[in-house]
């Protein structure tokens, strides 16, 4: 193993540097205590440190609250049906949820940043945190008939912290959400994409498995990749992704792809397995945008490499 991949497992090193941003993760602090974990905020922290702690999981919501939300009472028939199933299917489309003018706004503001050399490609073609750089595309995310929805879905106050903006497809392969954001009690996340172009089987359309939600959640341990006390685990993030995949295949799930509409937006459950379908046609942009909302008053991590999560303060309620 060289100095530097030794470096990127010990836990050490992401300690010190979380050392320094305790303005960014006192959250977790209150949680450890209810749970009787010995931590301090910028202590490493996975799925095993709450193996002693009966499990949890956030209730999914019953249609009768969902219908009592403002956003359910102003949308179509068919977004408030995809509503009231999300329980079952662990989704929802809402059709034509922003106006052409608001999407033209969002993309416009993705392309000041990046001309002004203030947002940059992360992750191959991930434009991450928009919302702490654009007050206006925070503002979208902030909706208060949008967060009084999503705080039914996840049975609390929902909490926005993070952004991601696409240009092309993402392409990703088959994952949940629950490995990189995870949370004690489980479920305490959400995803919101909206699409800001017209997106069709030729330009990268996101696919997803309806009900895969209700799966276990599939975290380090269950592909032998939990580390040890001082060094995270060695696998590749690729052996995540073919585990699922074989997952997948052995489960015989359904793969669903989202083809959608310029303004329309798909939620999805945390456990909810997606992913981002090859982009046929390399000459087309798929303009997107991800957002992704934490319950108030959850433990959250990113498990592969047991950092806690960053979350800033973006004025929520």
């Amino acid at each position: 193993m060289s100095l530097l991949s030794y470096l990127r497992r010990l836990k050490l090193t992401y300690a010190v540097y979380n050392l320094f941003r305790p303005g960014l993760l006192q959250h977790n602090v209150p949680v450890y205590r209810k749970y009787g974990l010995q931590k301090w905020y910028f202590s490493p922290i996975s799925s095993l440190d709450f193996q002693r702690i009966p499990a949890a999981e956030i209730p999914l919501p019953k249609a009768a609250e969902l219908e009592r939300t403002v956003l359910y009472k102003r949308l179509d028939e068919a977004s408030c049906n995809a509503i009231a199933d999300y329980a079952a299917q662990g989704y929802a489309v809402l059709k034509g949820f922003l106006t052409e003018q608001e999407v033209d706004g969002i993309n416009a503001e993705v392309e000041r940043l990046m001309q002004e050399g203030k947002l940059k490609y992360r992750y191959r073609n991930k434009l991450t945190q928009v919302i702490l750089k654009s007050p206006e595309v925070r503002q979208q995310g902030l909706s208060p008939d949008l967060l009084e929805l999503l705080g039914v879905l996840l049975g609390g106050e929902a909490r926005l912290f993070h952004s991601i903006n696409f240009i092309t497809g993402s392409e990703q392969h088959t994952h949940s959400d629950s490995i990189h954001m995870t949370t004690f009690p489980q479920g305490g996340m959400l995803g919101v994409w909206f699409a800001l172009e017209d997106i069709d089987t030729e330009n990268g359309p996101l696919h997803y498995y309806p009900g895969s939600h209700l799966l276990p959640y599939y975290l380090n341990a269950d592909y032998d990749n939990t580390g040890s006390r001082w060094l995270i685990g060695d696998k590749d993030y690729s052996e995540y992704e073919a585990f699922i995949a074989k997952e997948v295949e052995a489960l015989g799930l359904q793969k669903q792809t989202f083809t959608a509409k310029k303004g329309d937006v798909l939620i999805w459950h945390a456990n909810l397995l997606h992913g981002g379908n090859q982009q046929i046609d390399p000459k087309r942009t798929r303009k997107s945008m991800v957002l992704h909302y934490f319950k108030s008053g959850v433990a959250c991590w990113h498990e592969i490499t047991q950092r806690p999560a960053l979350i800033h303060p973006l004025g929520e309620g």
